[in-house]
C-alpha cells in the first residue's frame, strides 16, 4: 500500500478536491450552491483568511480533505480551531486517513500557538465516532442553532 501524506491544499487541486467537497454534502444531505462552493474554495485558498484546506493523499491519489477555521475566543488568549469538515473516500476508510488528517489539523494548531482543536459531527455519524472517541475528548456539549 502506498504511503499516506497529508499536506496543503494549491490552486491545482480544484478537481481533486470537489468531488470530496460533494461527497460530504451528499454525507450529510446537503446541497449548496456552486456559487458558495466556488467562494469556499477562494477562501480556503487565500492567506488572508483564517480557513484552511489539507488533502490526504495515498500515493498520487487524493483519499480525503479537512476545512479547519482559526478563531477568536473568550476563554483563552489564544485562539481555536474548528475542525469544521472532514470527509474520506469511502475506499479509504478505516486505513487511518482520518486520524491522518485530524493529526495535521493538530500539528498546525501547535504551530499557530492555538489552545485546542474542535469539531461537531451528527449523532449518527457512528462510524467517525469510533475513531474521535480515540484522539478526542466528547465534552457533553448540546448544540443549538438557528437559520438566520
Amino acid at each position: 500500500m502506498d504511503e499516506l501524506t497529508v499536506r496543503a491544499a494549491t490552486a491545482a487541486d480544484f478537481d481533486a478536491w470537489l468531488p470530496l467537497w460533494r461527497g460530504y454534502q451528499a454525507f450529510y444531505r446537503v446541497d449548496l450552491p456552486s456559487a458558495t462552493t466556488l467562494v469556499t474554495w477562494q477562501r480556503l485558498l487565500d492567506p488572508a483568511e483564517p480557513m484552511h484546506l489539507a488533502l490526504a493523499e495515498r500515493g498520487s491519489t487524493v483519499v480525503g480533505m479537512v476545512h479547519f477555521i482559526e478563531h477568536r475566543t473568550c476563554w483563552s488568549e489564544a485562539n481555536s480551531i474548528y475542525l469544521q469538515d472532514l470527509f474520506t473516500e469511502p475506499f479509504a476508510r478505516g486505513h487511518g486517513v482520518g486520524r491522518a488528517l485530524i493529526e495535521h489539523v493538530y500539528a498546525k494548531a501547535r504551530e499557530l500557538g492555538c489552545v485546542k482543536v474542535h469539531w461537531l459531527t451528527h449523532e449518527s455519524n457512528a462510524e467517525a465516532m469510533v475513531l474521535y472517541n480515540k484522539v478526542a475528548e466528547r465534552p457533553g456539549f448540546v448544540q443549538y442553532r438557528k437559520a438566520i
